[in-house]
């Protein structure tokens, strides 16, 4: 039979119309040109060729009739292969004519039947995603803000078509833990993930191909957010691809702790300084010099709260949590007589 556009459009051979759409919208929004991520662009422009050109056939009745009996080289060509030699008892040689032998098949142009499909607002939600901006990010894929080992579902059930309406199998969703730096998740920043995974080409066949991804990572993201890449997992016959979804996980810093929306910093002053004052430098994370004065005294166990020093909050980044400084006091190992006899005299007189 050559191609199989069914498996192209991952949907059985009994698939109504409306399942032939779903899975249409669903693959084009992966592999348009415009919204695939991907670093192969040609890759993507065949890939999106292969779908439209499958829609084309399976959707128009009479094209899906040549092709279900006689295959692709019949419906191309016009012309029905010959009855196996020697025919057999089920060949009926009636009726190995063309059900239209004036056909001729002139495929559809692959960008009209996406703007037929999506109409003129189809660049809505950017590259591989949505309109729905309740789940979706300037990757234009969807995220889900939750705890490691949290409940929910995972983003990509939310994805348009990601059902299986056409009876087939969806592989699970596939993790991939996220490093980020807590500068990343203050700043914000580009990752570019490299993945090896096997697709079906033109022909069916199975090859490995390696491809990027790119991540922008928002000011604020929080460990346990989840990106997700639909299908980007292994194709095989038969199977919708599984989802590939990234979970952000936070490095340790040398210096701050993140604590929900909040950065807590931990500082050692000396006994002194806890009574006399202290100015306490620190870096933000976004490289700013920060002067924080004490000039109260300074009990041990004292927490210093400085607002909006903290992290970007995700929904509305000009605003932030704030740092806490936490404050342990550092006493001397020993003092001398001199210095003990010194100690009363001046503390002696002010308690």
């Amino acid at each position: 039979m050559g191609v199989d556009y069914y498996n192209i459009l991952k949907v059985n051979r009994n698939a109504t119309d409306e399942d032939l759409k779903k899975a249409y919208r669903r693959l084009a929004m992966i592999w348009h040109p415009d919204k695939n991520l991907t670093s192969n662009k040609q890759e993507a422009e065949a890939k999106f060729k292969q779908i439209s050109e499958a829609y084309d056939v399976l959707s128009d009745p009479q094209k899906r009739q040549i092709y279900d009996l006689y295959g692709e080289e019949a419906l191309k060509s016009g012309q029905v292969p010959p009855p196996p030699r020697g025919g057999g008892p089920y060949v009926n040689r009636t009726h190995q004519q063309h059900p239209d032998p004036f056909h001729r098949f002139n495929p559809r142009d692959a960008h009209d039947i996406y703007r037929e499909m999506f109409g003129k607002e189809s660049n809505v939600g950017g590259p591989g995603g949505t309109s729905d901006r309740r789940d979706s990010d300037r990757n234009g894929f969807f995220f889900r803000s939750t705890t490691m080992g949290g409940s929910g579902s995972g983003a990509g059930s939310q994805f348009p078509g990601a059902g299986t309406s056409s009876g087939l199998r969806k592989a699970a969703p596939v993790e991939r833990v996220l490093m980020c730096s807590l500068e990343d998740l203050y700043k914000g920043a580009k990752k570019k993930m490299r993945i090896s995974r096997t697709i079906l080409d033109a022909a069916g066949k199975l090859r490995n191909v390696e491809e990027f991804l790119i991540i922008d990572i928002l000011p604020g993201w929080k460990k346990g957010t989840k990106i997700t890449f639909p299908e980007k997992g292994n194709e095989e016959p038969g199977v919708i691809p599984a989802d590939l979804v990234f979970v952000v996980d936070e490095k340790p810093h040398p210096v701050f702790t993140r604590d929900g929306n909040d950065l807590i910093v931990k500082q050692e002053i000396s006994l002194l300084e806890s009574l006399t004052g202290k100015i306490i430098e620190l870096t933000s994370l976004d490289g700013r010099n920060l002067s924080i004065p004490l000039t109260q005294i300074v009990k041990p166990g004292h927490e210093m709260i400085v607002p909006n020093e903290g992290m970007p909050i995700s929904k509305d980044p000009t605003k932030k949590g704030h740092l806490n400084i936490k404050i342990d006091v550092r006493y001397p190992s020993r003092l001398t007589e001199g210095q003990k006899s010194d100690l009363r005299r001046v503390l002696g007189s002010s308690s």
